[in-house]
């Protein structure tokens, strides 16, 4: 019975920390590997206060090179380019009614590209546009990474060092 009320204790902790995670917009994959190509999937999971999500528009963190979004069935794809031709920003809208995202429901925004050659943490801005309202997923601490007490942070990305490869004659 102590080792069930145990199990409980523990489900019931990592429940209450996942819980929050799952209110805002964030990376399915949230840590990455510097230099490397990375595929950044947003999981939007809910609309604006009841209303359903139909569009995103995605800021390109600086130092994410080559960004190509991953089309979306029922959904339009814009990108905003620099005079250098480097994608900063990536825009998804439902194409109809028929194929919003419904403020009960939950989906993936992927878009891939080429990591910074140096770790550290990258910033994904999001606004979440809906038939009535909006979500501007957009705050980033002052200092450090934490997100805790912000209403609308913005997806965060923790860029690591690659692991150093040693060479043996």
């Amino acid at each position: 019975m102590k080792h069930i009320f145990r199990i409980s204790v523990v489900c019931f902790g990592l429940l209450a920390y996942v819980q929050p995670s799952q209110a805002h917009v964030g990376l399915v994959e949230p840590i990455a590997l510097a230099g490397n190509y990375y595929k950044a999937s947003l999981r939007v999971g809910h609309g604006c206060a009841g209303s359903a999500t139909n569009g995103l528009i995605v800021q390109v963190p600086a130092g994410f090179q080559g960004a190509k979004p991953q089309p979306k069935t029922g959904w339009t794809i814009a990108t905003r380019k620099t005079v250098t031709n480097e994608v900063v920003e990536l825009r998804w809208t439902a194409a109809s009614k028929e194929t919003v995202l419904p403020d009960d429901q939950f989906d993936e925004f992927a878009f891939m590209g080429r990591l910074p050659d140096q770790a550290g943490p990258l910033w994904v801005k999001v606004l979440q546009t809906c038939e009535n309202g909006q979500n501007d997923w957009s705050e980033i601490p002052a200092a450090g990474t934490a997100t805790r007490g912000l209403k609308l942070p913005a997806a965060l990305l923790d860029v690591q060092a690659a692991p150093k490869h040693e060479h043996h004659h």
